[in-house]
């Protein structure tokens, strides 16, 4: 994992030197390998038959809570984007890598006006496209779908085995430390769901960062995220947790947060996995929109 981690890191240093970037930060972009954790699971909900058997891994270990217990969380409304067509960062005959757009659901969501999904649109065109993992509906960037069901089986478990190396790229507010760790167990807070929280008698959660830079201007900092876990929400509530909220997160931020920023700050921009049949390494890049 060190090794990936370096190879993205470095892949980030040489855009910010190419001509137009940003230049690079005035402090190291080392990252402390992390200590070992345990295994965890990847679960998502899908309420379409079509794509439930693609989408859901039961998790005996998740509370069982009554349907008719209302969140205390208002239900943030659903406006898609327009639907422009898809952006296909990778194809072959056993996958494809799409670049999902902020603000659109992974797999269809509860009633009819969340049936519109990045799922159904890459079905549209793919038919034969399995659901592989998800991101949130916030975040934007790469996402995996199989093309038929062993492949969909292989990387399914190449993603519950933390196979898959991912990095991700946000602005969040304040100055953060050059780099670091942050390991706090998450939980499903459930009387305001779908909100996760950090929770002692949770499930182990890891994530690494390192800063990119900061605007003192604006008091924000760009950092690279590069998740251990694959908990729900995990760098969002890993974030908020230690005072550096990702700017428009409207679940985890306060008011000044969420106002003026259009969107959560938050992208999907590296993704590297053995491939299920040729055996070959594909690493993918998605450069963030912000």
């Amino acid at each position: 994992m060190a090794v990936v981690t370096a190879f993205l890191l470095e892949r980030t240093v040489s855009r910010l030197c190419a001509p137009g970037g940003r230049g690079l930060p005035d402090h190291p972009l080392s990252v402390p390998d992390p200590p070992p954790t345990s295994r965890g699971e990847h679960g998502s909900r899908c309420v379409d038959r079509r794509f439930a058997r693609q989408c859901r891994i039961a998790d005996p270990r998740q509370p069982t809570v009554p349907t008719t217990l209302r969140s205390a969380v208002p239900e943030l409304p659903y406006r898609p984007p327009p639907d422009h067509g898809l952006r296909v960062v990778h194809r072959d005959a056993a996958l494809l890598v799409v670049d999902k757009p902020a603000g659109l659901l992974a797999v269809p969501g509860r009633g009819e006006a969340r049936h519109d999904c990045l799922a159904s649109r890459v079905r549209t065109d793919y038919p034969e496209a399995r659901v592989v993992h998800r991101l949130d509906m916030a975040t934007s960037g790469l996402l995996v779908f199989a093309r038929d069901g062993e492949s969909q089986r292989r990387l399914g478990q190449a993603f519950a085995e933390r196979r898959v190396h991912k990095g991700y790229v946000a602005i969040v507010a304040g100055r953060i430390p050059a780099a670091g760790l942050i390991e706090l167990p998450l939980a499903a807070d459930w009387p305001n769901r779908p909100r996760q929280k950090v929770d002692l008698a949770g499930r182990p959660a890891l994530t690494r960062y390192a800063a990119l830079d900061h605007d003192p201007a604006t008091d924000r900092t760009r950092v690279v995220l590069f998740p251990e876990t694959g908990r729900t929400h995990q760098l969002r509530v890993h974030l908020a947790a230690i005072g550096h909220p990702i700017l428009g997160d409207a679940l985890y931020g306060a008011d000044e947060i969420v106002s003026g920023n259009g969107r959560l700050l938050l992208h999907a921009e590296w993704l590297s996995f053995v491939h299920p049949y040729s055996g070959e390494t594909i690493a993918l890049d998605s450069p963030p929109p912000f």
